[in-house]
């Protein structure tokens, strides 16, 4: 980097890159960090610590290790530290959840309600009520995901009605609210 600048204009002094310190002189926290900036150290304690008004330290309540399951989504099952799955267990701290709804939900006119409409047109004008007569069938999947410790599993949770997205949603919500702890 000693050579000239070859686009710089004529009579312009040249930029020089980098700081406005002298040379010699460490950047800044270096080589000694500055204080209260960075990763605690393993000597570091905190400034202070919750505590009630006799001066004693809040207890902290712990989610369950082990033990119980919270939530089971599918095939996989939250536990109070741990997320099991059939590929391994993944840790539940900071783990990703995700969902995706590939269900649909069809209205179509039953057959039956045809027939009837036809049936009754004959006698009255109002078998024509019968085509009013709707069926609502809800197919496809919901399908979870969980990510945590760079492993991955997914699974598929068949659609039953057309509420199935808000309960799967609902407890990967829980799920999450575990993971962020």
């Amino acid at each position: 980097m000693t050579e000239p600048n070859p686009y710089a204009a004529d009579g312009e002094p040249e930029y020089k890159w980098g700081p406005t310190q002298p040379p010699g002189t460490p950047a800044y926290g270096y080589p000694n960090a500055a204080p209260g900036y960075g990763y605690p150290g393993p000597n570091d304690t905190p400034a202070y610590s919750q505590t009630q008004p006799a001066g004693v330290p809040v207890p902290v309540n712990p989610v369950p290790m082990g033990g119980t399951p919270l939530v089971s989504i599918g095939d996989i099952t939250v536990m109070g530290d741990s997320i099991v799955t059939p590929a391994g267990t993944l840790p539940l701290r900071g783990a990703v959840w995700n969902a995706t709804d590939m269900s649909r939900t069809e209205e179509k006119m039953p057959t039956h309600a045809i027939v009837l409409a036809v049936v009754f047109f004959i006698f009255c004008l109002l078998g024509l009520l019968f085509l009013l007569m709707k069926e609502k069938t809800t197919t496809g999947f919901i399908q979870v995901t969980v990510t945590s410790a760079g492993k991955h599993h997914s699974t598929m949770i068949p659609a039953q009605h057309p509420g199935t997205f808000q309960q799967v949603m609902g407890q990967i919500n829980y799920a999450r609210s575990l993971s962020s702890m």
